[in-house]
């Protein structure tokens, strides 16, 4: 009898789906209160998950889910700098 392994789910801030945590791009914040992506998942720092696609990115900045999940407002630049980081993991 062998066992299936454990698949991780998150859910996107954005679609607001459940998806594989391999297949999601995380966003963390650091004790400093800075913000980057972590493409290894493995920094330390409170994450949040987001789908690799700048549709789930724009709904989350409009919904406003990362100032949500962070608790904490987020400057424009700091989005602006997420959405380089993002359109340069897209690639």
């Amino acid at each position: 009898m062998g066992q299936t392994k454990k698949i991780p789910m998150r859910q996107c801030v954005g679609c607001r789906e459940m998806k594989n945590k391999k297949e999601l791009v995380r966003i963390i914040k650091t004790k400093e209160n800075e913000f980057f992506v972590d493409v290894t998942g493995k920094k330390n720092g409170r994450g949040a998950y987001i789908c690799n696609s700048m549709d789930c990115f724009k709904q989350a900045k409009k919904s406003k889910a990362l100032e949500k999940t962070f608790k904490t407002a987020i400057p424009d630049e700091i989005y602006d700098t997420l959405e380089k980081e993002l359109g340069g993991a897209d690639e």
